[in-house]
Order: structure tokens, then C-alpha cells, then sequence
């Protein structure tokens, strides 16, 4: 069921990208990215599509059955953010015509695409659960990992001009931090794919707590300073979207600073929230650990008491 799937993805991406590849039409900023998102969807499949009809998983150093769920979440989310960004702010500024009608018919393939991965995702977790194959994506901190991964790497998209933090060096350090905690995740979700994650000096629950305790108090560290610079009048921000100059254009093609300042706080505050909830579910299993550990001298203890050697004795 996910191989036939592959062939209805190609077609989506593909008509997707085709659609708006023509250089008249007035794309701007957020046109090529969402082309890029297209085109990154569409290569990926033909590859995993090539990869598993040659039989050629084999070749692989990690386990391959991770690979195509964790890479049809990260695309049906690209998809659906490619369909929902391209929508309201290119589409809805377009002059009705033939360029409006094929931006529409590139939206709405990019929309199918979208359930066409998310159907794979389930496909893949209904089959690997009855087939009790273990999937990291199909767990709870599997899943923040890639959510967490996905919104730094839709970060970095909208601080892709260095004009919205070089001016302060706090705003410097928010990018920063980004980078920091967007690399240890990466690492995380290569390592489970691997199983690295047995050659660790500390065990695994350790690990994933002491990692995510310091990604909070670096977003944190990143939330603050972000509002303040941008948006605190008094810090040279500016708090409303009049106030911007870019965003003074009724028309406008691409998204202005002031709306990248916006969302990048957005994000930041989303990821932040992810990075609470597996810090919280990692203190549950710490918590957890630890009670079966202590639990552990007074079993012994009830069995040495029971034991007919301490009655001998």
C-alpha cells in the first residue's frame, strides 16, 4: 500500500513544481521557497521509490524501515506548510488570470500531497505495529524530535537574511542558540537510527533529559531577548506592522520583516513548548527508573528475610 502510494506523490510534487516553474510568473521570496519544497518532495521519493524497488535497503549502515516514516512526516508537513504559506500570502495577492489559475492547481496538488504522505505515515505505523518492528518516529520523544527538528529548520528559512539579527548582538545570540540546539537533535534522530544510542558513557533516559533540560533554558534565553529587540520601541523594535516600511505596500509578493519578526517568535514559543513536553516525559521515565531501582533493595530484603538460610542462621 505505501509503494503505490509513491506513484500518486511523484505525480502531486511534480505537477506542483511544473506549475509555477515558468518564469513569468511573478513568484517572489515565498514562490521559491515553496518550489524548493516541491522539488526537495519530489526528488526524495524518486529515491526511496528506486531505493526500495532494487531491494537495495541492505546497503544501508542503519535500519531502513525508519527512514521512508520519519521522511513522509517531515514531507507531509512541508507539503501542507508549502499549500498553507503559498496560499495566503502569493495566491491571495495575484491578479485573477491565467497565472492566478495555475498558481490555485499548484496549491491544491501541493495539498494532496500532503494527505498522500500523511496516509503513508499511517500506513507505515499501522504495519510496523502489527508487525511489532520497532519505530522510533512511532514513540513519544520520536515524534517531539521531529516536530522540534522541523520548526528549527523553518526557522532558519525565515532568518535567511542576515538584516533581521546582525544589527544586536542578543539578536546574534537567539540565532545562535538555534543552531546549538538544532544540531543535538539531528544527532539525536540519526543515533536512534543507528542504535548509537547504546554507546553513550551515561544510559539513554539520562541523556535525553540532561539534552533537553538545556535546550529550554536556552530557548528561553532566546524568547526574551527576540521579543524585546523586535518588538520594545524602546529597544529600537517595532511594535506594530504599520511601523515597518516594507509592510507599507498593499501588494507585496513576499513576506515583510516585520511578519518574518512575527513568526520567527512564533516558532521559537512553539518549539520551546516541545521541548517542556519531552522534557517533561523524560522526567516521567527518570522518575519512573527511579522507583524501580529503589524498589529494588526492599525485594531483596523481603527475600532475604523469607529465605530458609536466614531462618537456618
Amino acid at each position: 500500500m505505501c509503494c503505490l502510494l509513491h506513484l500518486p506523490q511523484l505525480f502531486c510534487t511534480c505537477m506542483a513544481f511544473s506549475l509555477v516553474v515558468d518564469k513569468g510568473i511573478l513568484r517572489g521570496a515565498v514562490g521559491n521557497w515553496s518550489m524548493s519544497i516541491w522539488r526537495f518532495c519530489l526528488a526524495m521519493t524518486l529515491i526511496v521509490s528506486i531505493v526500495e524497488l532494487c531491494k537495495l535497503q541492505s546497503r544501508f549502515p542503519f535500519f531502513w524501515y525508519n527512514l521512508p516514516v520519519i521522511y513522509a512526516c517531515y514531507t507531509a508537513l512541508l507539503c501542507l506548510l508549502a499549500f498553507i504559506i503559498y496560499a495566503t500570502t502569493h495566491v491571495h495577492f495575484l491578479p485573477y488570470g491565467p497565472y492566478w489559475d495555475r498558481a490555485i492547481k499548484a496549491t491544491a496538488f501541493s495539498c494532496v500531497a500532503s494527505v498522500l504522505y500523511a496516509t503513508e505515515v499511517a500506513c507505515l505505523w499501522q504495519y510496523y505495529e502489527l508487525s511489532e518492528i520497532p519505530c522510533y518516529v512511532h514513540t513519544m520523544p520520536g515524534l517531539l524530535k521531529v516536530l522540534d527538528a522541523f520548526v528549527a529548520c523553518l526557522i532558519f528559512a525565515f532568518l535567511s537574511h542576515t538584516s533581521l539579527y546582525l544589527h544586536q548582538p542578543a539578536l546574534e545570540w537567539c540565532v545562535a542558540v538555534y543552531s546549538i540546539c538544532f544540531f543535538p537533535a539531528t544527532l539525536t534522530i540519526l543515533g536512534n537510527l543507528a542504535e548509537w544510542k547504546y554507546r553513550l558513557p551515561v544510559t539513554f533516559p539520562i541523556f535525553q533529559f540532561l539534552l533537553t533540560l538545556l535546550s529550554v533554558l536556552l530557548y528561553v534565553s532566546t524568547l526574551v531577548p527576540w521579543l524585546l529587540y523586535q518588538f520594545n520601541e524602546k529597544l529600537g523594535g517595532k511594535p506594530q506592522r504599520s511601523s515597518d516600511e516594507d509592510c507599507i505596500d498593499g501588494f507585496t509578493a513576499y513576506l515583510c520583516t516585520w511578519d518574518q519578526h512575527l513568526i520567527v517568535a512564533v516558532l521559537t514559543a512553539s518549539n520551546l513548548l516541545v521541548y517542556v513536553a519531552g522534557l517533561v516525559y523524560w522526567a516521567h521515565q527518570l522518575s519512573v527508573g527511579t522507583k524501580g531501582l529503589h524498589s529494588t533493595p526492599d525485594s531483596l530484603h523481603s527475600w532475604e528475610v523469607s529465605s530458609p538460610s536466614s531462618d537456618i542462621l
